[in-house]
């Protein structure tokens, strides 16, 4: 046992997450990660599992099937979830990070544990391998992986379109139109959480009209433009009708400006993106518009007038398999069991839905290195739920979150949404607890 291994090419929330369990469970890890050495265009520094898109990990809560995502996996000593529990900035009820605290922690863990090899090199053939390995490259893994990826499962890959929203800095916000609040005065601030920039009717439909017609950067590696549900550019948002902006991440309700006490008719959210609360993210804007327009459009924002952008927007792909097709119970390649994949090239959407992905197979690679079956979680609970998904057949299938939808139902009707969440959310942790009291996880 002693020289036996398991290599992971990744070291994204998923890579890192696994890579931690593996070697938590006494077996030798090599953590192969091309940073920084190669730099992927949407990524800026070299510690692991460093957060692309957003730094917030969505809702914290149990009322919600991603708050008890994380809850479940706190009881695997997941790694993410110390990192984002040590790294925490004010949110309201969401879960967000200093992205750099954040990665510095997964870094130095995995780095000073005496498991782990790290190698920082770029994988372009998989036939090197002899052992298990776990493929944790991200929905954006290198040309040359994602050829050796292709020879391996010899069928085609899925695609969408991923987007990035713009971060600010948060000297340049005027907070003499801005203001702090959280919606229904929830969150850990007295002031509020959330930096608001309102709009009235007339602002809020300039600013439409002009994001509807701005400039997009053009795509040119597919032939259609397939955007995710999840992760929707606000222009594409825009163009689905003049108020669905308001009806998403735009919507005014609840949040009441002190400046003239009533609602605003849209409003702009900016979230904390650091500790020293200087960088925030704008929320929901998501964007493929070209940088000279992302700065024309969004200054039209009352508040952002005068807004430095630190970080622009910008669109990416995210590639992921067929899953069901592709891939056994443990999310091992049904044609080399040998290989396994983890994180959002199965078909996982969110941060933490990968790193939950990441901690099931690295689990289940320990246990087939040490000739144990495969753990199959309960249906009832978010991780079950989750990597069921990914085993169901389904002639579109696409990117998912976690829903309460995914898990089995209770059997009884609850008309109440809260209610039923409430009981889901109950069932799954007393289930969760006792599959970790019989099984030897």
């Amino acid at each position: 046992m002693a020289d036996q291994f398991i290599n992971i090419i990744g070291a994204g929330l998923a890579g890192s997450e696994a890579a931690w369990q593996v070697a938590q469970r006494g077996i030798k890890v090599k953590l192969y990660e091309m940073r920084p050495h190669k730099m992927p265009p949407s990524h800026k520094t070299a510690y692991f599992g460093e957060l692309v898109c957003s730094n917030s990990l969505r809702a914290a809560g149990l009322g919600n099937a991603v708050g008890l995502l994380k809850e479940e996996m706190r009881l695997f000593d997941s790694l993410i979830m110390q990192a984002a529990d040590a790294s925490k900035v004010p949110a309201g009820g969401a879960l967000a990070v200093d992205r750099e605290a954040f990665g510095s922690y997964i870094t130095k863990a995995l780095s000073n544990h005496p498991n782990i090899q790290i190698i920082h090199e770029e994988i372009t053939d998989l036939s090197q391998f002899s052992g298990i390995v776990i493929i944790a490259a991200g929905p954006l893994a290198s040309e040359k992986l994602t050829q050796a990826i292709a020879a391996q499962i010899n069928s085609p890959y899925l695609h969408f379109h991923d987007a990035v929203a713009p971060i600010v800095d948060g000297n340049t916000i005027d907070m003499q139109i801005a203001f702090r609040a959280s919606r229904y005065g929830r969150g850990d601030l007295p002031e509020g959480d959330y930096i608001n920039c309102p709009m009235n009717k007339e602002e809020y439909l300039a600013f439409y009209n002009e994001l509807v017609s701005a400039e997009l950067v053009p795509l040119k590696v597919f032939e259609k433009e397939k955007d995710f549900q999840g992760c929707m550019p606000i222009e594409a948002m825009a163009r689905r009708g003049v108020d669905t902006m308001r009806f998403g991440p735009l919507k005014p309700v609840g949040i009441i400006n002190p400046h003239t006490g009533t609602e605003a008719y849209a409003i702009v959210q900016l979230r904390q993106d650091n500790a020293s609360a200087t960088m925030f993210n704008m929320v929901g804007f998501q964007t493929r518009l070209t940088w000279p327009e992302q700065k024309r459009v969004f200054r039209m924002i009352p508040g952002l007038e005068k807004a430095g952008i630190l970080r622009y927007g910008v669109m990416h792909r995210n590639t992921y398999l067929n899953s069901p097709m592709l891939l056994n119970a443990d999310l091992s390649l049904k044609a080399k069991p040998q290989i396994c994949f983890a994180g959002q090239i199965t078909g996982v959407e969110g941060y933490v839905e990968s790193a939950a992905c990441g901690m099931v197979v690295g689990i289940n690679a320990a246990r087939k290195e040490q000739g144990k079956t495969a753990l199959l979680y309960p249906s009832t609970t978010a991780l079950g739920g989750l990597i069921r998904y990914l085993q169901i057949p389904n002639p579109n299938f696409q990117p998912m979150n976690v829903t309460f939808g995914l898990l089995e139902p209770l059997g009884q009707r609850i008309r109440k949404k809260s209610e039923k969440n409430r009981l889901l959310a109950e069932r799954a942790l007393t289930d969760i607890k006792n599959f970790l009291l019989h099984e030897q996880v």
